[in-house]
């Protein structure tokens, strides 16, 4: 996993900018259809990180509500201008954990992915890295997370605690 604090990135059209101000927790490459139909590519690259570690540092990303496979849906953020979806947060749609768009970052190349998932409906000429773990679906983050990023996603998953906490 990549060292990213004071990454930046942001919209095409420039009205929404944001830092990350953590590394991700982990990175996924997406071959599913939903997300090539969705980004209109081949696959997309995922940085997951805390919301509150995700500072806007310019203009407010919009959410749309859209179907998922799941059937919980998936929340994407995107520039109210341009359109360019710069975040997704599934599983309901609670804002908690973000999937920050690593091809939005002012340098991508910064986030490289830990793993690639869905790897059953990959584009045919599309070919995976050696030495990055590949699976045909989804897999069990326990196995393959940072114990730190495990126990991160943990206390995002609580939600925000009250000072008295």
């Amino acid at each position: 996993m990549a060292d990213a604090p004071g990454v930046e990135g942001g919209c095409a059209c420039g009205a929404v900018c944001y830092r990350l101000t953590a590394p991700p927790m982990f990175v996924h490459c997406c071959h599913c259809t939903s997300c090539q139909t969705e980004t209109g590519s081949a696959f997309v690259i995922n940085a997951l990180i805390e919301a509150e570690l995700v500072n806007t540092i310019k203009g407010t990303a919009e959410p749309l509500l859209t179907p998922s496979e799941s059937g919980r849906g998936q929340q994407i953020w995107r520039c109210p201008n341009c359109r360019v979806a710069l975040w997704s947060n599934y599983g309901g749609a609670k804002d908690l954990i973000r999937f920050v768009r690593v091809g939005t970052l002012d340098k991508p190349a910064a986030l490289p992915p830990d793993i690639h998932i869905y790897t059953r409906s990959k584009l045919p000429w599309v070919r995976l890295p050696e030495g990055v773990p590949a699976v045909e679906a989804y897999y069990d983050s326990s196995k393959l997370w940072p114990e730190e990023s495990l126990a991160r996603r943990e206390r995002a998953l609580d939600g925000p605690r009250s000072p008295a906490d």
